[in-house]
């Protein structure tokens, strides 16, 4: 976080324009990595930061502090990924109901342990990759840039026991995945 983000907030909508490239500077990188996470390219992801950056600049005015700056940026940001990402159509890996229900949680704290190593941690990326694009923002939001379930929530528009739900359901989705690799 910025130092005083709000005063510097307040500075740029009251026509201080040139200071928004602090926030810019401050929040380019995390941006990039949530969205390259979830479009998979680094060209697209290039050109949609400069897309999130550009929005939250326009929009500066309208944000209310009713949440973190940082959760209202990642929310344009999670917004602009998601609906690029629908709008390419990525190829989505469906895994039937029923298979799911048989992944206990002993075999996804077994696979989490084994992540450890670098084969695993291989599998786990390709896994994740053939995630569909809100999949792979959660997951992103949640372990790779360890937002709360508070937070992801917020973010994505859905409950807190929604996004505790689909957590779960992901992680045996990556477990299925993994397994089907290596068999």
């Amino acid at each position: 976080m910025l130092h005083n983000e709000k005063e510097l907030i307040k500075r740029i909508t009251q026509g201080e324009t040139e200071l928004f490239a602090h926030i810019a500077e401050h929040y380019a990188q995390a941006v990039y990595a949530l969205i390259v996470r979830i479009v998979g390219n680094n060209e697209d992801a290039e050109e949609l930061t400069q897309d999130v950056l550009l929005r939250v600049f326009e929009n500066l005015p309208y944000f209310n502090f009713k949440s973190s700056f940082s959760t209202w940026l990642y929310r344009i940001a999670y917004n602009c990924a998601i609906s690029f990402a629908r709008r390419k159509r990525q190829p989505l890996y469906p895994i039937e109901e029923n298979r799911l229900r048989l992944v206990g949680d002993d075999d996804l704290e077994r696979m989490e342990a084994a992540a450890e190593n670098e084969q695993q941690i291989e599998a786990l990326t390709r896994a994740i990759n053939r995630l569909d694009a809100e999949e792979r923002a959660l997951i992103t939001l949640f372990y790779y840039e360890q937002r709360s379930i508070g937070e992801c929530a917020e973010i994505m528009s859905q409950s807190q026991s929604n996004i505790k739900v689909r957590l779960h359901r992901i992680r045996k989705k990556l477990y299925i995945l993994i397994q089907n690799e290596t068999e």
